[in-house]
């Protein structure tokens, strides 16, 4: 009996590109003996296959069974079509549809794979720092714009060598179009620089330049390292003098540093850790997470000075895991930048803008496209909280279940991120930074094009904070001919809560944060709305406080504190502590401040509520950054009391 062969058309897409998607359906393909092709478009995959009618259908139904890991499908489409006699199955060459898009994978920590061979003394890739394949590597930080192939990457200068073009043309290789794919031979390459007594950069020749940065650690410098998404400044963990000289040269003092170590082993060394923890501590994601410290951890105390928590990662890169390896030790890994301005991404910007912080550099000749900072998430309730969405999350974007307009949403002043809106998908940016400087201003702006080009969204509206003093709202407000929308600021937590839960009815939305501009022009942050998507109510609030000296109070929270005795007592405040500490002429100030309402804004604020009850209390009268009053109060906090306060 003569066997029918059968023809069928198939269009995927989701993260489909740059995580061994090709190879996979070759490989599939072959395995149920079928023929045909595959190729790479602005859209998605498309496939077309040819042969029996059941190998066919097992051939589709296995495509989501058997897909590679990071791989993500959100739409699977096939239909019958008439066959065409196909004799092999090929892999096309990439096409470029104008006005389509695909999702692009964000970068992926070293595979197991890659790891393996990063030790082995036999293989061509023994101790090379930029090994990779089509399971992990640089992404997002990389690409210029899709469809993802080589020459729209920051690769491209790099010609592969023999070895790397035969694993790169070979569907059965695992490195089969990976695009970042390189070796010693072909690849990028490390260098050292250090600055001599004449203020001059140096290239210093080293046999082994991971063993030289290790060796200069521990002897107590402070190394500026170019990693996926820009620049980290590294040094001893366990060196308190340090670590002390880092934060001095970064002017960043107080707030805690994140620390690499070397595996989970060391990680239990230093910090309590369930289940969840490591799985995500271990996942391609690899992010910062926050986790509880041991009392007995042996680390410098200025790693996190008043904080119960600390901030760990392990090694996501083969330089980082190399670097781990050879030091043994668990490394500060904060990003490279003077405190509030971006983080350094490429080599002359690094020298230029961390030549006071580093004693070294240790670079490296591939270009980054994109900043990307590290994500930090937290473990609560055995589910994953973001607290800072970049490297490993960014860009994959949030599934909407309705069709949106192409809007841009520029974000807020502080811990700015935008989202860019398209179809069913809503893409949040990596996070961006405070946007009080031009520097940062410059990485919004940028990133902002790269968003609109690789996803293809020509915004039809832009909505803004409604706090006219923000840079994001300036930056909204100049781009001209397109519909503006304020949002207000509150309204906008609620709306983004309910998104990422799929409700769309109306909700009681409790919003407590530090500052947001309120439509009566009072600054909120203690705020209970009744709100859905479109509109809201505020139904109740914190009790109004003045703001005496308007930033001021936020920097030092003692004038919270006396703001709070002031509404309360009014000149009959108690002979509390906080009046032994805060200058009596300074508190009459205050009182003045608020009597003849001088750059005394009312707040609903509940971040300045902690803020003014740390303060009462003698836990932090001055900060040396946001939050970290509230956050200090909170470390002292008994988790174990179940009572509650009269409210």
């Amino acid at each position: 009996m003569e066997v029918k062969n059968v023809r069928y058309k198939i269009f995927i897409n989701g993260v489909v590109q740059g995580v061994g998607f090709r190879p996979f359906i070759y490989q599939l393909a072959d395995k149920y003996n079928l023929n045909g092709w595959v190729l790479n478009s602005s859209e998605g995959v498309h496939i077309e296959v040819e042969g029996e009618e059941e190998n066919v259908r097992s051939f589709i139904d296995n495509i989501p069974k058997s897909k590679p890991p990071r791989a993500k499908i959100e739409t699977l489409k096939h239909e019958e079509i008439i066959p065409e006699g196909s004799k092999d199955f090929i892999i096309k060459k990439s096409v470029e549809e104008k006005g389509k898009f695909i999702l692009v994978s964000p970068d992926i920590a070293t595979c197991e794979l890659c790891k393996k061979e990063l030790f082995d003394e036999k293989d061509r890739r023994y101790r090379y720092p930029f090994t990779n394949c089509t399971n992990c590597g640089p992404r997002f930080t990389i690409i210029k714009d899709i469809p993802y192939d080589r020459p729209k990457t920051t690769m491209k200068i790099f010609t592969m060598c023999e070895l790397c073009q035969k694993e790169y043309d070979d569907p059965l290789n695992r490195r089969f179009h990976a695009q970042p794919n390189a070796c010693s031979v072909c690849g990028p390459h490390l260098s050292i620089y250090r600055k001599d007594e004449t203020s001059k950069w140096n290239k210093i020749e080293a046999e082994d330049e991971i063993k030289f940065i290790a060796g200069a650690i521990k002897k107590g410098k402070v190394i500026a390292i170019k990693g996926l998404g820009g620049f980290h400044l590294t040094c001893d963990a366990t060196n308190n003098d340090a670590v002390l000289t880092l934060r001095k040269r970064k002017r960043r003092w107080g707030k805690p540093l994140a620390v690499m170590v070397k595996d989970l082993n060391e990680v239990e060394k230093l910090c309590e850790i369930s289940k969840e923890e490591k799985d995500i501590l271990e996942s391609p994601e690899s992010p910062i997470v926050l986790l509880k410290r041991r009392k007995e951890a042996k680390l410098a105390k200025e790693i996190a000075p008043g904080n119960n928590y600390l901030g760990v990662m392990l090694p996501y890169t083969p330089l980082h895991i190399l670097l781990l390896n050879e030091i043994s030790l668990p490394l500060v890994m904060t990003s490279g930048n003077i405190s509030e301005e971006p983080i350094a991404a490429e080599n002359e910007e690094a020298i230029t803008r961390l030549g006071m912080i580093a004693d070294y550099y240790l670079m490296h000749n591939r270009d980054i496209y994109s900043r990307y900072d590290d994500s930090v998430v937290r473990i609560f309730n055995k589910e994953v909280i973001i607290v800072r969405r970049a490297r490993g999350y960014a860009p994959y974007p949030i599934r909407l279940d309705f069709q949106a307009k192409e809007i841009l949403a520029v974000g807020p002043e502080l811990k700015n991120t935008f989202c860019l809106t398209k179809e069913n998908y809503a893409f949040v940016s990596q996070h961006i930074g405070d946007l009080d400087n031009q520097e940062t201003l410059e990485h919004f702006e940028k990133t902002i094009g790269l968003y609109k080009k690789l996803f293809r969204v020509n915004p039809e509206i832009i909505a803004h904070d409604l706090h006219l003093e923000y840079l994001s709202t300036k930056y909204a407000n100049e781009i001209k001919d397109i519909k503006k929308v304020g949002v207000q600021h509150h309204h906008a937590h609620i709306a983004g809560c309910l998104i990422e839960n799929n409700y769309k009815d109306k909700v009681i939305g409790i919003a407590f944060d530090g500052t947001g501009f309120g439509i009566d022009r009072t600054i909120w942050g203690g705020e209970f709305l009744i709100a859905d998507l479109k509109e809201f109510k505020r139904a109740a609030h914190l009790m109004n406080i003045p703001l005496p000296g308007g930033e001021a109070a936020i920097k030092k929270p003692y004038r919270m504190a006396i703001s709070y005795l002031y509404a309360t007592y009014k000149d009959g405040i108690p002979a509390l502590d906080i009046l032994k500490r805060v200058d009596e002429k300074e508190v009459e100030i205050i009182k003045a401040q608020i009597d003849k309402n001088l750059n005394s804004p009312l707040t609903s604020s509940c971040g300045r509520f902690f803020d003014a009850v740390s303060s009462l209390i003698g836990i932090r009268d001055k900060i040396d950054f946001e939050a970290q009053a509230a956050i200090e109060l909170e470390m002292i906090a008994d988790l174990a009391y179940r009572e509650s306060y009269m409210f």
